[in-house]
């Protein structure tokens, strides 16, 4: 096994939280609108925290292009940050390098087949990318490859004519042929994320899914869970490892790059999640017998540390760890995770490798820290990990996390 030491952290720090309204509608709508975001940053001799701060060098040739033939034979490359070392293990290791009575807590979005090819009636293609079901027939989605689009037109489908409504930037609005989850479920295909440069193939409608995947409505895969076959979960079963699940759809915004180096000019897209009282009963049962909870991917922790901000607001007084309110039932979330952020609720952190530059690799890095995390990514390259949704996998254990300062609105 390969080990490593890290060199301590440059102690850059930020915080950013967003708290959350709890009360909005079913999955199927909007929701409420959530609060406005307020930040802090301090300061280093180095300066701000910025985007380019989490750059990386990738191969193209490490951007797993396919899955595996079996899904739990992924490399895992274990962090463990407070010790400031690692190694390189394998997902079907899992059940030994976690302890009886940890929680592991799973996405069970659906992935939708969510890309829908059409025309304008004059000529020209335009590709529809849901973003969410709205009520009925309607449905907010980007649209592509295509110019001088406008309220009142109509583009048409396999399944029929859909009618632009009205622009709501950077999506549409619009009234499908049909209800939007039968729509899409009969005429989409898999919406693979833009670094898989293939078609999407018949093998895609079913490994680009977990085997939790219950809800309809997500866009992208929570890929975490990707790993995640039956032998595995009974491995983990038969260890005593607990499970549990939240929903959070995951929409387009999940790959929109930030265009500012300024990370306070970044405004993330809203996500609709759910947190039940039978999670939130799992996780106090696992926090009274000392046990850890375990994010299955980034869209767990964003989703759990979400309920935790709506429960409790502010994070000049975080819960204790002990015993941290959730609010239960659907929520929308912008959260926006970077180092400096205080975890409230998960002790461990199950993910794939993510983009350079990217909102998923700045919520590890806060999790785990920046220098860690980017020196674990740099061996994960020398080693040749497989990166991205089809690929290899990090389970990571959080540093300590200082006291954080009372936020500042922006």
């Amino acid at each position: 096994m390969a080990a490593w030491r890290a060199a301590s952290s440059n102690g850059l720090v930020a915080e950013l939280v967003d708290a959350v309204d709890s009360k909005s509608t079913g999955l199927a709508h909007l929701g409420s609108t959530p609060s406005e975001a307020t930040i802090a940053i301090h300061t280093t001799p180095s300066g701000r925290i910025k985007r380019s701060d989490f750059d990386f060098d990738l191969p193209a040739e490490l951007i797993a292009q396919a899955p595996l033939a079996r899904r739990s034979a992924s490399r895992l490359l274990l962090l463990d940050a407070a010790l400031d070392a690692w190694e390189d293990r394998r997902i079907e290791e899992l059940p030994i390098l976690l302890q009886p009575g940890d929680l592991l807590v799973f996405n069970d979005t659906r992935v939708l087949p969510a890309r829908v090819p059409a025309h304008k009636l004059s000529g020209g293609c335009v590709e529809l990318l849901l973003e969410r079901p709205l009520q009925g027939a309607r449905a907010l989605v980007q649209l592509r490859d295509s110019k001088s689009l406008r309220p009142g037109m109509a583009l048409q489908t396999d399944g029929g004519l859909v009618r632009l409504l009205a622009r709501r930037a950077p999506f549409w609005e619009v009234e499908l042929p049909s209800e939007a989850v039968a729509f899409f479920d009969a005429h989409g295909l898999v919406p693979l994320p833009p670094y898989i440069e293939r078609p999407a193939q018949p093998q895609d409608r079913e490994r680009y899914q977990s085997l939790m995947a219950r809800v309809p409505g997500a866009v992208a895969a929570p890929t975490a869970s990707l790993h995640f076959d039956a032998a595995l979960l009974a491995a983990l079963a038969a260890r005593g490892i607990h499970s549990c699940v939240i929903t959070l759809h995951v929409g387009a915004g999940t790959f929109q790059p930030l265009r500012s180096e300024s990370l306070e000019e970044h405004v993330m897209h809203g996500e609709r999640y759910e947190v039940s009282a039978a999670t939130v009963a799992a996780i106090g049962r696992a926090r009274a017998a000392g046990r850890r909870v375990v994010a299955v991917g980034t869209t767990v922790a964003r989703a759990l540390e979400s309920a935790a901000l709506a429960a409790t607001p502010t994070a000049a007084t975080p819960a204790p760890t002990t015993g941290v309110a959730l609010a239960t039932g659907h929520g929308e979330t912008t959260l926006f995770i970077v180092p400096g952020y205080r975890f409230l609720v998960i002790d461990a952190l199950l993910t794939n490798f993510h983009l350079p530059r990217s909102t998923l690799l700045m919520l590890v890095a806060a999790f785990a820290g920046r220098q860690r995390v980017l020196a674990a990514y740099a061996h994960a390259v020398r080693e040749r990990y497989r990166f991205f949704s089809y690929g290899d996998a990090m389970l990571l254990f959080p540093q300590a996390q200082a006291q954080s300062q009372s936020p500042v609105p922006r």
